[in-house]
């Protein structure tokens, strides 16, 4: 039996699959722990071969020293690619931690190895909802879709400029950090006001210790008013994953 194996298939094929698992290792929400690295590998394959006819395209084999430098660059690529991603998502737990902080839920932090993040309650509870909302609103394949169109922009074996990258990480932070602020804006204003009105009335009436009710007071403030926040987390998953892909595409 004479078994015939195309070298060029097979190799563009591993170098697909190295930049695909390099991303979902990183990038939410494949990152999340709970969802098994047998999972993870088989969605990597599957992905791989689901390119294999567009990257062998113009594949060319090479030595063996150039195809380990080319195994390292799409590991490079994919980290990279899946770390803007997980930049843009991170505005929503930062988004929380800016709530556990003017609440006074700060205090009570604790480690998610699941989810890998450190924080009190709304940080992981809003890092959770965006988590599952990614899921039940098909968002992951509008990313998984993005990953796919780099292998146009970014073909196997091609050079990366690491400032277009660096440029993007640095604008992808900035915008992050403003959407967090945006996010829990309208709670931290109101939790600002209460600590105003608080310190006013400790001005007017020392005797009172006002600042003794104000823990109970914010608490209750941001129980109240964050269900208005969480109601929005949808529509904001949805514009983070535009904001996602558009930086995977723009890339290269």
């Amino acid at each position: 039996m004479d078994i015939r194996l195309d070298q060029a298939w097979i190799e563009a094929v591993m170098l697909a699959g190295v930049r695909i698992v390099a991303f979902l290792v990183i990038a939410p929400p494949f990152s999340y722990r709970g969802i098994p690295a047998r999972i993870k590998a088989m969605l990597a394959v599957g992905l791989a071969l689901a390119v294999s006819p567009q990257v062998v395209q113009g594949y060319v084999p090479t030595s063996t020293a150039a195809y380990f430098g080319a195994l390292v660059l799409e590991l490079t690529t994919g980290a990279a690619l899946g770390f803007l991603v997980l930049i843009v998502f991170s505005a929503v737990q930062s988004a929380g931690s800016l709530i556990d902080l003017f609440g006074g839920f700060s205090l009570a932090q604790g480690f998610d190895p699941q989810s890998m993040v450190n924080g009190a309650q709304f940080a992981r509870l809003f890092q959770l909802t965006a988590l599952t909302l990614l899921f039940t609103s098909d968002g992951y394949q509008l990313i998984l879709g993005g990953l796919v169109r780099t292998f146009t922009a970014l073909p196997l074996g091609g050079a990366l400029d690491l400032s277009e990258p660096g440029q993007a990480m640095v604008g992808a932070v900035t915008q992050m950090f403003l959407a967090a602020v945006q996010i829990a804006g309208p709670l931290i204003v109101v939790l600002f006001l209460a600590d105003v009105g608080l310190g006013l009335l400790t001005r007017v009436a020392p005797a009172l210790n006002a600042f003794a009710l104000g823990f109970p007071l914010k608490i209750l403030i941001t129980l109240t008013l964050a269900g208005v926040v969480f109601v929005a987390l949808p529509r904001v998953v949805s514009t983070l994953t535009d904001d996602a892909v558009r930086l995977v595409m723009g890339l290269g």
